[in-house]
């Protein structure tokens, strides 16, 4: 069996990153950004980091803002818009997997006209051309969209995500400045990180999953399970730990793939415009249980990575180990356990929409519409 593995180009890592960015920039000679950023980070000053260092070698760009938690459909299409107005010859999406998954599918469409629409890029798009020259500088420790190959998008009327998967829509330059994140509130460092985690355990136990993304998946959840308390302290090490943790996770299971909690929680973020992290946080250890059975001596794995001590302990145990290991965290970073906006009269559609999710086939339990009902009841 072959395995494709794709990676970033180049990537920069630890604190002061974003300041190798003029300098990349003028080696390749282009002449004006298009920087994709959420409107909070541009209010509060985050954006301007970044901004800051191209003001001092007078290097032109432009930003767009108009974009949401869970970016929109008509969030690409003004995006696309503005781009082709703005004569920008490069981007640089700024902050967390919203900005830069708009950031992803406004380049590809610049380069692939034909996929304007937006609904086509569903899946595995078979586009032609790389994305525009893109670097990516994550404002959190959680999507690694900076490192993937995929990004997601809602189709606000038909109340659902999509997940879009192509090769060429990776940055072409990840930075990874721990200081970009320092000022992110506790929750959203929490449900970003807790975003992580589900993307290490989901990757180290899809369907395709092989020993070199289970390597990086691994060591991603050690990272995490050590870090992410810290980081939701705003403690340097915390935040370098997470940095470094969710990168790690997104270079793997961009290859590998996900599952369910994954689906489920896209179908969360539609329906309810829950947030991505924690919608993931609340499916996870319910995932897990579900999924236990088929995962071998994984979840042992797992929880020695998280930090327990699994000496003596039976299959089954070591299995509800892993599971507690995960509420734990989750708790301890103040995320909730209940999706209080869930409706008994929704389930039916939420399940459905998971069930035909991107993410769906690759859970390592074959599972069905009927299961995933019960599934979205425990939240409830």
């Amino acid at each position: 069996m072959v395995n494709r593995f794709v990676l970033n180009g180049i990537s920069y890592h630890g604190a002061g990153a974003i300041k190798e960015i003029p300098g990349i920039i003028k080696s390749k000679g282009f002449q004006k950004a298009f920087i994709a950023s959420d409107p909070d980070l541009v209010k509060l000053g985050v954006t301007a980091r970044v901004t800051a260092l191209l003001d001092a070698e007078n290097m032109a760009y432009e930003i767009y803002s108009d974009i949401k938690p869970n970016p929109t459909i008509e969030n690409v299409k003004a995006g696309v818009a503005a781009y082709k107005a703005s004569g920008a010859d490069y981007m640089i999406a700024i902050g967390g997997g919203s900005s830069m998954d708009t950031g992803k599918a406004i380049g590809i469409i610049i380069n692939n006209p034909e996929f304007e629409d937006v609904r086509s890029l569903e899946g595995v798009a078979p586009t032609k051309n790389k994305t525009v020259y893109t670097i990516a500088v994550p404002t959190t420790a959680g999507t690694a969209a900076e490192a993937t190959i995929n990004y997601v998008i809602t189709d606000v009327e038909k109340k659902r995500k999509f997940v879009c998967v192509d090769v060429n829509d990776i940055p072409d330059i990840a930075i990874v400045d721990p200081e970009m994140m320092s000022s992110m509130p506790k929750s959203l460092t929490a449900a970003t990180g807790m975003d992580a985690l589900t993307h290490a355990i989901e990757g180290y136990t899809t369907k395709a999953a092989w020993r070199l993304a289970d390597c990086l998946n691994l060591e991603a959840i050690r990272l995490i399970a050590e870090n992410l308390r810290g980081a939701v302290a705003n403690t340097e090490e915390g935040r370098e730990g997470m940095a470094l943790g969710q990168f790690v996770t997104g270079m793997a299971f961009s290859n590998v793939g996900l599952g369910i909690a994954h689906s489920m929680a896209h179908t969360l973020g539609a329906v309810y415009d829950t947030p991505h992290g924690v919608a993931c946080a609340m499916m996870l250890p319910i995932v897990m249980e579900y999924n236990a059975e088929t995962t071998g001596e994984k979840f042992k794995d797992i929880a020695e990575a998280m930090g327990v001590d699994t000496a003596g302990m039976s299959q089954e145990e070591y299995r509800k180990a892993a599971v507690a290991a995960v509420r734990q965290l989750s708790q301890d970073v103040g995320i909730p356990a209940k999706l209080e906006a869930l409706k008994e009269e929704d389930l039916d559609f939420l399940a459905e929409s998971a069930y035909a999710d991107a993410c769906c086939p690759g859970n390592p339990r074959d599972t069905n519409v009927e299961d995933l009902k019960e599934l979205f009841r425990k939240l409830m």
